[in-house]
């Protein structure tokens, strides 16, 4: 398993759970520095970053890219992949494509989270996971050609009502055609959700392709009471080999958010993953 810390470049998103905010260039230093094997990106689309820039940053520092966030979508252009107007479908698909791109070039897959919406008064729940069905089946095939998953994010309760466990995720990946969906584990949604965050893990097996390594007050893992070690027990026995990814707020700072992700992650993980 590998070690990976978010950038936020969205300014919609200010105040979010990401560790570091603005600077791409200072934010690959000091990952590099803590010993991060990669950078997770969440921009406002996919020009955001200068392609030759980004390749110049990671190779510079030795950094992978590990995921690419798609949820500028929705909270900076007020787009779903389930809303019932079909002309914002449309573009939420295209932006989520976009992303898929700018992603897949580097070899990291595009996450959905918050663009998957929510059920509402009109639009009741199965017509919306028929609505993000549709969607996953023309976005799973589109990232294999870059050789990725497309990542999708069970989000706790309060903000969704629809793919809340990793049990959810399961059961809508079973029904789709395309097998190059995977779920995001996000351990700060899982604590709200899950009965027993290491048996969902088991539970999920192979369906999960990254992981938000994350404390229950989404602090760095190590500042909440999220007990770890049966957690990366689970990982290892289903063979999950990708990257745990810090999506914690800066809290008490950047630094001390990203030194501490590190080292929960090497008590936890261990030096022979790192």
């Amino acid at each position: 398993m590998k070690c990976a810390v978010t950038v936020s470049l969205v300014e919609e998103a200010r105040g979010g759970p990401f560790v570091f905010w603005d600077d791409l260039a200072q934010a690959c230093a000091e990952a590099a520095e803590l010993g991060f094997d990669g950078i997770e990106i969440f921009a406002p689309g996919p020009d955001a970053v200068d392609v030759d820039e980004l390749k110049k940053l990671l190779d510079e520092q030795g950094l992978e890219l590990a995921a690419v966030g798609t949820g500028a979508g929705a909270v900076k252009h007020g787009l779903t992949l389930t809303d019932p107007r079909a002309d914002v479908r449309r573009q939420a698909i295209e932006f989520v494509r976009s992303m898929i791109d700018f992603g897949g070039a580097y070899g990291a897959p595009a996450i959905i989270g918050s663009m998957q919406g929510r059920a509402t008064k009109e639009l009741h729940r199965e017509q919306a996971l028929q609505l993000l069905s549709e969607a996953l089946e023309q976005l799973g095939p589109y990232a294999e050609q870059f050789g990725v998953p497309l990542i999708l994010e069970p989000l706790n309760r309060y903000e969704t009502n629809l793919i809340n466990t990793l049990g959810d995720g399961v059961a809508l990946l079973e029904g789709l055609k395309t097998r190059n969906v995977r779920l995001l584990a996000d351990l700060f949604h899982m604590n709200i959700e899950e009965a027993d965050m290491a048996e969902a893990i088991r539970s999920a097996g192979d369906a999960i392709g990254h992981v938000h390594f994350v404390d229950s007050n989404r602090w760095a893992a190590g500042f909440g009471h999220i007990d770890f070690a049966p957690i990366v027990a689970a990982l290892r026995e289903v063979r999950y080999e990708r990257f745990l990814s810090a999506e914690a707020l800066p809290m008490p700072d950047s630094h001390a958010a990203a030194e501490q992700t590190m080292a929960s992650f090497r008590n936890f993980v261990g030096s022979e993953d790192a």
